[in-house]
This record gives C-alpha cells, structure tokens and sequence, in this order.
C-alpha cells in the first residue's frame, strides 16, 4: 500500500512560521497558531513542506487504504491561508453547525476540506476560532483517540 504523500517532517512549524513572507502574512500565520493552539491544546507539527497541523488520526477507507492525518491545520500560502477543517465532512451535526458559522464568518472561499481566507482581516476572528473548535470536536467524535 502507498504512502501518503504528506507526512509529518521534523521541520520546527515556528521556524517555518518565522520565514513567512510577506510580513503580514507571517504575523496571520502566528495569530492562526495561536488560535489552533489555544482550541486544540496540541502542540504543532509541520505535515509537508507547508502545512501545520494539530492532532492526527488514523483511518482505514472503504478502498482498504490506510491514512494517518492532522485533525486540524493550516497552511500560510502566498495568495490565501488554507485552513484544513476536516470535520464538518465525516460527521452531520459538525457540518451543519460550519454551515452555520461560515454564513457569519465574513470573505472566504471553500474547497473540499479547505477554508481559504485571504488575510484575517476578512473574516470575525471568533467565528473563525468557533469554526475551529466546530470541527475539532467533530474529528474528536468521529476518530477519538
């Protein structure tokens, strides 16, 4: 069986967070920390090049493939943060609470298991910090420990 492409490294997520360039974006990504921190009592690790993530799971597919995960994290990119809110998906009472969050939450944009903010300043910081907590019970529920 194949390995996830993404894994966990050895790299120091506040090394990484402390080359993020521009300036802003590395302030974002250090307030982001926190916040996924201060929801998560985890400390972070670095999934890839690009990726911090707090918690992990592991499953097994329908397909018979193994994945270990983050439960939760983000990725600083240039053009917008990706935050990874895999929650409200595998469980119906988190997404229909994000539903709700995401309708209060201010400028975003989705994708599968993604939330892409553009800067911080675009969205309610505690929405932002509930959506969080949202999911990570949501993953808590679905993959306990």
């Amino acid at each position: 069986m194949a390995e996830a492409k993404t894994q966990v490294t050895d790299v120091d997520p506040a090394e990484f967070i402390a080359a993020v360039e521009p300036e802003r974006k590395r302030n974002e990504a250090e307030e982001l920390d926190a916040l996924f921190r201060r929801v998560t009592g985890e400390e972070p690790k670095m999934w890839g090049p690009s990726i911090i993530g707090y918690g992990s799971y592991r499953t097994t597919y329908a397909s018979g493939r193994e994945v270990h995960w983050m439960r939760t994290g983000f990725s600083p990119r240039k053009a917008k943060h990706s935050l990874y809110l895999m929650g409200g998906y595998c469980d119906e009472a988190t997404g229909e609470r994000r539903d709700e969050l995401l309708a209060k939450l201010g400028k975003y944009k989705t994708g599968k298991s993604c939330l892409y903010v553009n800067k911080l300043a675009d969205v309610d910081i505690e929405v932002l910090e509930a959506l969080v907590r949202n999911d990570w019970e949501g993953m808590k529920r679905r993959y306990p420990d």
